[in-house]
């Protein structure tokens, strides 16, 4: 699990609190991090292996581009999978070999292999899993500029720099300051371990309050964004609008159910921290609630990256693709096709009757498509029939070079008459 309290366990002079949570049952808790890991590390590659079962649609999008939203969500389950590995480790060290973590309890020892291993795996999964919460902010950053035309492919290298430097710089600084002087005599009392829960949770709780307010912002934009691009509000476009809302409640949901039990246990522990003594019996109901917390943070953080998997893509089955294509196919859609002839069976008098109506209604309802295309396929990103419909949608033929073409062939249809 992704807690601050084991880094504090790399400290001998450990607090009260601390060695509660850590002496209560630790061969069922440490069973239970390596179950849960190692299904959400097995299922999440699944997840993430291609297929062998895909429509055009799903071969068509592999060769459009991507945009910057499909890597954001990469990023965030690959920083979960990596903590979720460091999880699992870690965990299998503690039950393997207790000797060895039980020297990291030993005040001035000259064994250091134990308490190097206690600091390097804490910090390993502290870095991965705030470098995953720092994405999640971007990605919520990242929907909200695009559809207000503020950003572009290029900002993807502004991600990278603000994710991996805020992470290795809280991870480093919370980490010097719980265990100055050194690890093997870090300093007694509360007031030196408040500065690292700080750096740990302060991401945390930044996607719990930001990444609400921007992805409600984007959704009320998405509806005037649909709506210009012809100028009406179909049912494809409310289809769309509640596919991007439903995709943002989805990703919220999985992160809330994850991480709201490490809030509830730390208050809880903070607490039992504050009391002179925390094995009196007006606390039993609060100790028997973060212990419960404990297990279920044990249970449910390594799962945020199998569970992220479903809300961005959905459950893509078990159909491996195991063989590398050196040369895709090119997408030729049908439906582009099928739609044009369906759109264009009007009798030819029509065309002709209203030549600049259609022209300049055509080239307005493209020019509308095209500029939102690039808003509405980064935030419906893993909606099938919505992302194509956009790009389908902006590859339809203009009417007025159907009606050029359309003459040119009567013309030398007609030439070839007369000769």
């Amino acid at each position: 699990m992704a807690s601050p309290r084991l880094e504090t366990f790399c400290c001998p002079n450990r607090d009260p609190a601390t060695q509660l949570v850590l002496d209560f049952q630790p061969q069922i808790f440490g069973s239970l991090c390596i179950g849960s890991g190692l299904v959400s590390l097995l299922l999440a590659i699944v997840q993430l292996l291609p297929k062998t079962k895909q429509g055009y649609r799903k071969q068509g999008r592999a060769n459009l581009p991507k945009p910057s939203s499909s890597r954001i969500l990469l990023l965030v389950i690959v920083c979960d999978l990596l903590g979720c590995l460091g999880i699992i480790i870690r965990s299998t060290v503690w039950m393997a070999s207790p000797s060895f973590i039980g020297n990291i309890s030993v005040l001035n020892t000259t064994d250091v292999w134990p308490i190097a291993f206690c600091v390097g795996s804490a910090m390993w999964i502290q870095l991965f899993y705030s470098a995953s919460f720092w994405w999640l902010f971007c990605y919520a950053v990242d929907a909200y500029l695009v559809v207000r035309r503020s950003a572009g492919r290029s900002t993807i290298v502004l991600y990278h720099t603000m994710t991996w430097g805020l992470a290795i710089l809280l991870c480093v600084e919370g980490v010097a300051m719980l265990y100055y002087p050194s690890v093997s005599n870090c300093e007694s009392g509360l007031e030196h371990a408040i500065p690292h829960y700080v750096t740990t949770y302060a991401p945390l709780l930044l996607v719990m309050i930001a990444n609400p307010v921007l992805f409600r912002r984007t959704v009320s934009t998405v509806a005037s964004l649909l709506k210009g691009r012809q100028g009406i509000y179909t049912e494809n476009e409310r289809r769309l609008g509640t596919e991007i809302q439903m995709r943002f409640f989805k990703i919220m949901l999985v992160f809330m159910i994850c991480w709201t039990a490490n809030i509830i246990n730390e208050s809880l522990l903070f607490y039992l921290e504050m009391q002179p003594d925390i094995n009196g019996e007006l606390l039993k109901n609060v100790r028997n609630s973060a212990l419960i917390t404990w297990f279920i943070m044990g249970i449910l953080n390594p799962m945020q990256g199998f569970l992220f998997t479903l809300a961005f893509y959905g459950w893509t089955g078990c159909n491996f693709d195991l063989k590398f294509r050196q040369k895709e196919i090119a997408w030729e859609p049908i439906s582009t096709s099928t739609s044009a002839e369906n759109a264009f069976t009007a009798p030819t008098g029509s065309f002709l009757n209203y030549p600049g109506y259609i022209q300049n209604s055509n080239k307005t309802e493209m020019g509308n498509s095209q500029q939102t295309d690039d808003g509405l396929s980064m935030i419906s990103e893993g909606s099938e029939a919505s992302t194509i419909e956009i790009h389908i949608s902006s590859e339809l033929p203009d009417l007025h070079d159907i009606e050029a073409d359309a003459e040119s062939l009567e013309n030398s249809e007609k030439q070839k008459l007369v000769q």
